[in-house]
């Protein structure tokens, strides 16, 4: 029997098996591509989408556990009308190889979302499950320091 997915505001009737996880959905039977595999044990935080608003793993989740809406990079925003965090990533040049970039993003939306003016400290707390190989810690602080007031100017 197909699972019922909401993803990106679109309804799919997914007829997999309920322990596959998550990213695989998305990645392989939908084609949503933004989300990164990066370890396969929610260690490095590459996978990271929303369900409801909350930031996941979701090399983690299987299918049968997603209870919710679910939003991907693809969902945060268009090149047309990039959310403020996306904005703010490009204005700081965060990206250098940017294969972790979209779960940090989406991590960092979850952040502003809950938070809409976070500290150095609730920044670092937030995203320190989500690991950058180019090290470019500070630009994501400043990005996120840059979406937030963005956010309160809007």
């Amino acid at each position: 029997m197909p699972t019922p997915l909401t993803v990106n505001g679109t309804r799919y009737e997914i007829d997999l098996p309920e322990d596959v996880p998550l990213l695989w959905v998305l990645r392989d039977e939908i084609g949503l591509t933004g989300t990164k595999y990066g370890c396969g044990v929610a260690a490095c935080g590459a996978c990271t989408v929303q369900i409801d608003g909350e930031a996941v793993r979701s090399c983690q989740v299987a299918l049968a556990d997603v209870r919710g809406e679910v939003t991907t990079i693809e969902g945060l925003g268009t090149p047309d009308a990039m959310a403020a965090i996306q904005r703010a990533w490009a204005a700081h040049q965060v990206a250098q190889c940017g294969y972790c970039q979209s779960g940090q993003i989406m991590q960092a939306a979850a952040l502003l979302a809950e938070n809409p003016a976070p500290s150095d400290e609730d920044i670092d707390l937030a995203m320190q499950g989500n690991l950058c190989r180019c090290g470019t810690y500070p630009r994501i602080r400043a990005a996120i320091h840059s979406a937030s007031q963005m956010m309160k100017e809007a």
